[in-house]
C-alpha cells in the first residue's frame, strides 16, 4: 500500500472578500431548536443557540433522558426539529431536507450497541463505511474500488486489527467490535465523529481504551468529535469542552477542566462524585478549580499504522 495516493476532499468553506483566505464553516450551529416527541411532552430537546467548531472535541454529559442521543440523533438528520435551524458542515438541513443525505455521508456514527454486520467479517464492516461514496447500484452488488478496500483496510489497521481482518464479527470481544466501529468511520472519513455512549457496554479498562483511541484519531485526522459520555470524569479526560444536559437544556458549556461538583449539581441535580480523574497537563494552581483533581500522566501511547499512509478526512 506504501506510495498510493490518498484521496483529498476540500471541506465545505464561507465566501471571503478577493484575496481573503477561505474560512471554514463550524461543524454544528444549533439556533433556537426545540425536538418534542409527543404533543404533551415537555421538549427533549430546548437549544437556545449552540456552535461547535470544527476539530473540537467534545463530550455530552447529563442524567438518562437529558437528551444526549437525541442531540446527536439531531445533528447527523436522524431526527427532525419542530422548530429552529440545524445547520451541519455548513449546510442548513432543516431549510433543506434533500441534502440530509449528504451531510449524512460525512458524519460518521459510533453506536453504543457496535451496529455491526454479525456475519460479516471486520474488513466487511469497515469496508462499510464506504457505502456513502459509492454508486448505490454497484454497493447493492457488492462491488467496491480499490480505493475504498485500501481505505478500509488502512483504517483497520489504525485500530490494531490487523490479525481479526477476515474475523466474523460476532466472534469478535465487546472491545473489538467497538474498534470495528471507530474504524468504519475512519474509512468513511468524517468530518465529524458523532459517538452515543461508546463505552457503555464495556468495562472500564476498555472504556479508557476506546475513548484514548477517539481522542487520538479525531485529533490525527482534524475530525470534530462530538461524543455522549455516561461518567464525566470520563468526559474530563478525553475531552476538551463539555456540554452539559439537564431535561433538554444546557446546564454546563465550558472547558473540561472547569467543570466543578457545583457545574455537576447544576447538570445532574445532585451531587456527583467522579472517581477517575481528569487528564490535565500544564496548568497552574489559579487555573484549577477546586473540586477537580490534577493528573499529569500522560494518555497512553497508541500504536500507529506501519504503512506511512493515513486516510485524509474531508
Amino acid at each position: 500500500m506504501t506510495g498510493r495516493q490518498v484521496t483529498r476532499v476540500l471541506p465545505h468553506t464561507t465566501q471571503t472578500a478577493a484575496g481573503e483566505p477561505p474560512v471554514l464553516a463550524p461543524a454544528v450551529t444549533l439556533q433556537g431548536v426545540t425536538v418534542s416527541y409527543t404533543p404533551q411532552s415537555r421538549p427533549a430537546l430546548d437549544v437556545e443557540r449552540l456552535v461547535v467548531e470544527r476539530g473540537e472535541r467534545v463530550a455530552i454529559i447529563g442524567p438518562s433522558g437529558a437528551g444526549k442521543t437525541t442531540l446527536l440523533r439531531l445533528i447527523n438528520g436522524y431526527v427532525q426539529p419542530d422548530a429552529g435551524q440545524v445547520t451541519v458542515l455548513g449546510t442548513e438541513i432543516t431549510a433543506h431536507p434533500s441534502r440530509r443525505q449528504d451531510v449524512r455521508r460525512r458524519v460518521g456514527f459510533v453506536f453504543q450497541d457496535f451496529s455491526l454486520i454479525d456475519r460479516a467479517t471486520t474488513f466487511e464492516n469497515v469496508l462499510w463505511g464506504r457505502l456513502g461514496r459509492v454508486n448505490p447500484l454497484w454497493s447493492v452488488l457488492g462491488w467496491f474500488s480499490e480505493v475504498d478496500k485500501h481505505a478500509a483496510m488502512d483504517a483497520v489497521v489504525e485500530v490494531d486489527l490487523t490479525q481479526q481482518t477476515r474475523q466474523r464479527a460476532d466472534t469478535l470481544s465487546g472491545g473489538q467490535q467497538q474498534r470495528v466501529g471507530v474504524a468504519r468511520v475512519l474509512a468513511q472519513q468524517a468530518e465529524i465523529i458523532l459517538a452515543d455512549e461508546p463505552v457503555s457496554n464495556l468495562d472500564p479498562a476498555l472504556a479508557d481504551d476506546i475513548l484514548g483511541l477517539l481522542a487520538e484519531v479525531s485529533e490525527r485526522y482534524g475530525a470534530t468529535l462530538i461524543m455522549s459520555v455516561h461518567q464525566p470524569a470520563l468526559a474530563q479526560r478525553y475531552a476538551e469542552r463539555i456540554i452539559g444536559l439537564n431535561q433538554g437544556r444546557i446546564a454546563y458549556d465550558g472547558s473540561a477542566r472547569a467543570l466543578n461538583g457545583q457545574a455537576l449539581q447544576a447538570i445532574y441535580g445532585r451531587k456527583v462524585i467522579t472517581d477517575v480523574p481528569p487528564l490535565v497537563t500544564q496548568v497552574s494552581d489559579a487555573e484549577v478549580p477546586p473540586e477537580v483533581t490534577v493528573d499529569v500522566t500522560p494518555m497512553p501511547a497508541r500504536t500507529r499504522s506501519a504503512s506511512g499512509e493515513r486516510i485524509i478526512p474531508s
